[in-house]
């Protein structure tokens, strides 16, 4: 599979790596899948390996350059690329994909990514995402992990994904590594759709929690725990002189309680089902639109 588009910036020396993918925009509810790309490339030091060339794949009147200025006040253009990182953990390597969403050319992009993976043996293809549901911030960040691969399901006790509809390029690099042989697993967390505004270090700790212990290596949850209170503070403030938001937010606690087992310090699924079902029939009784 070729690799035309991307540029490299380094060449190290990778054993069976894993393949950590996330992109902003559409998939990126909350900021939360690419805050958990960042912060693992960031706190184990990832060195550059690459990116790809933007030209082919961005619209620049989306997704903008940001012009930068040096000490001496001189102008540069810093343009929106996919940067590719590579760094060797305990229990594995690993490959990170970070950057915004394609907007052109979808199938030539993952074909970038799926030479990638192969060129380095990738043994293994994780994606991050997230998503806004009626979810309350006060609770357990629901996290669902989902797989088509039989060994992946048993092994990290995933769920085979029977989504049906739009899809962003998460959706279809799965498609594009399933095809290349590739076993890959995606990883989405629930953010408060009353709190959308507001980027969840919460959400992106249970996406790094989740992701390093399927890889076998420690979380580095440190900085985002911090995030993490200042951010139900600012949720709380937002939604705490709404007397209608905070009915709502105590109707969805309820939901969610219902709904979850007994232990709540883990970071389980809910029925989705179940609870958009409660909330319609909330939002009916109110009379809300």
């Amino acid at each position: 599979m070729a690799t035309d588009h991307i540029i490299w910036q380094a060449e190290p020396k990778l054993t069976r790596p894993v393949l950590l993918a996330g992109f902003t925009g559409w998939n990126d509810a909350g900021d939360a899948s690419s805050a958990a790309l960042r912060t693992m490339i960031e706190s184990w030091g990832a060195e550059a390996l690459g990116e790809i060339n933007p030209q082919l794949f961005t619209d620049f009147a989306t997704v903008r350059p940001q012009v930068k200025l040096d000490e001496d006040k001189r102008r540069s253009i810093v343009w929106p690329t996919v940067g590719i990182w590579s760094a060797s953990l305990p229990g594995t390597d690993v490959i990170l994909v970070l950057g915004p969403e394609p907007a052109l050319q979808w199938r030539l992009f993952t074909e970038q990514i799926v030479g990638l993976a192969e060129g380095f043996g990738a043994t293994m293809a994780i994606t991050l995402g997230a998503l806004l549901a009626d979810v309350p911030h006060s609770r357990p960040v629901p996290l669902i992990g989902t797989a088509t691969d039989d060994s992946l399901i048993d092994r990290f006790e995933l769920q085979r994904s029977e989504y049906e509809g739009p899809t962003g390029i998460v959706g279809v690099l799965h498609d594009a590594l399933q095809e290349a042989g590739l076993a890959t697993a995606s990883l989405w967390a629930a953010v408060p759709g009353y709190a959308s505004q507001i980027p969840s270090p919460k959400a992106a700790m249970a996406l790094v929690e989740r992701a390093c212990s399927m890889i076998g290596t420690p979380a580095p949850l440190s900085k985002l725990a911090l995030g993490a209170a200042e951010y139900d503070s600012q949720v709380a403030a937002l939604i705490g002189d709404d007397d209608d938001m905070v009915e709502y937010l105590s109707r969805l606690e309820q939901i969610t309680d219902d709904n979850s087992e007994d232990d709540l310090s883990s970071v389980e699924p809910i029925d989705p089902d179940s609870l958009v079902q409660e909330v319609e029939q909330f939002l009916r009784d109110r009379g809300t639109d």
